[in-house]
């Protein structure tokens, strides 16, 4: 992608809309960035004006970001949306997922990762911020039997093992949060690197990363 993608941000904090159109205009593969501040002028921003990408809140001062989503994405359907938010509770995730969205982010994450995670979902990725539940993986766009092949193939908890592979946790802590034994892991990490055809670790997490699952 270069200089081609339309992103709007959506936010009733001028401060916020600001900090986010400058730091994305200083990318070479952003064409441009648009601001809205309430549901109703992002609709309108969408029906009016080519977007790729969608920045939403979820506090918005006419309604609820995820409402706010569904509309978006029926006037404009090639869109995407990156959810971007105080908002840290598991409820509101899984309904934005649900509503369409392909990304959900705290505001307290790194800028540098802000702007990975808008190209990631630009790119038809899906990211999940790190403090996010691996197990919300399964109301992701895509997921539930729609990701695309290889990751198709694995259940939920093997899709759980792998983003928490893919987030550098060991076997050991993955084993912990599991209430399974490290030898029950290995081995069903070994089911997921043979449905993934890749030979180790690293491999199946470059190959979760590249799919937009981390």
């Amino acid at each position: 992608m270069t200089g081609e993608v339309h992103v709007l941000v959506v936010d009733d904090h001028p401060v916020v809309r600001r900090g986010l159109r400058t730091m994305l205009a200083g990318e070479p593969w952003v064409g441009c960035v648009s601001e809205a501040a309430t549901v109703a002028e992002a609709v309108r921003a969408v029906t009016t004006r080519p977007v790729d990408v969608v920045v939403m809140d979820v506090a918005l001062p006419d309604g609820d970001g995820v409402a706010a989503t569904r509309q978006v994405l029926r006037a404009r359907p090639d869109a995407t949306v990156l959810m971007l938010t105080m908002a840290d509770d598991d409820e509101v995730v899984t309904r934005a997922l649900r509503a369409g969205a392909r990304g959900y982010l705290l505001k307290e994450t790194d800028p540098d990762l802000i702007l990975d995670a808008v190209r990631t979902v630009a790119a038809g990725g899906v990211v999940l911020g790190p403090r996010i539940g691996p197990a919300l993986l399964a109301d992701a766009p895509g997921s539930a039997g729609r990701l695309p092949p290889p990751f198709d193939q694995l259940t939920a908890r093997e899709r759980e093992m792998l983003v928490r592979l893919a987030a550098g946790e060991s076997n050991a802590r993955i084993a912990r949060h599991l209430g399974v034994s490290e030898k029950t892991v290995r081995n069903q990490l070994s089911t997921v690197f043979g449905k993934l055809r890749v030979g180790d670790r690293v491999q199946a997490a470059l190959l979760a990363r590249d799919a937009g699952l981390t």
